[in-house]
């Protein structure tokens, strides 16, 4: 005879109560963000700019023919003492800083755009991220303000930015939200020698306008 079938085994749940319609899609609306929270990812995501200007490439002043004339004597004066000496390759180096110094003061610089953003600063083709600078001081170089931005590498160590007819305040009240700001900056020997050098033996005098 066959095996009865036992009859302690459990019944099948036949009567288990379903979920409900609303409840499915309560338990699925808790999985949707948020409209404000839609908004933050996004602005998480783009890359705002700060500000955005364009201005010399570097400080420029024009310059009068009496700093040709006095550049070229002094040059000169240094060319004949390296020639008693017999130090050629000092002459030839003299002629080349006089021709790069002359070109500098005669061909006006190129605009350059500058921007700074949320992620870093750009300098035409050129971007720097937040991360790789250090920190940033002003100058003023030619009656013309610049932003001198460190780097934590050695190439290129410094950024010059010039402000044009940006406000300096501005700048740096936008460049305090990334990097430290120097007030005092203590110059190289190389800076000391050069400004003790335009005053004691400036090349051109400075015209007074007369009131």
């Amino acid at each position: 005879m066959l095996p009865k079938e036992p009859l302690d085994l459990p019944k099948e749940p036949l009567d288990l109560p379903q979920p409900s319609q609303s409840g499915a899609q309560q338990s699925q609306a808790q999985y949707k963000p948020e409209a404000g929270e839609h908004q933050r990812i996004h602005h998480q995501n783009t890359v705002e700019t700060l500000l955005e200007w364009t201005a010399p490439g570097r400080p420029f002043r024009k310059r009068g023919r009496q700093y040709y004339l006095t550049g070229l004597l002094i040059a000169l004066l240094v060319e004949i003492i390296l020639f008693l000496f017999s130090q050629y390759m000092l002459m030839l180096l003299v002629a080349s800083l006089l021709f790069v110094a002359f070109a500098l003061v005669t061909v006006p610089p190129s605009d350059f755009k500058y921007r700074i953003s949320t992620e870093g600063i750009t300098v035409e083709d050129h971007f720097f991220l937040w991360q790789e600078l250090y920190d940033f001081y002003f100058k003023k170089r030619e009656g013309i303000d610049v932003v001198h931005i460190r780097t934590h590498s050695l190439i290129p160590g410094e950024l010059t930015l010039t402000l044009g007819t940006l406000d300096r305040e501005h700048i740096k009240s936008t460049l305090l939200h990334y990097l430290p700001y120097r007030e005092v900056v203590r110059s190289t020997f190389m800076e000391k020698s050069g400004d003790w050098l335009a005053r004691n033996f400036p090349l051109e005098k400075e015209v007074s306008s007369k009131k």
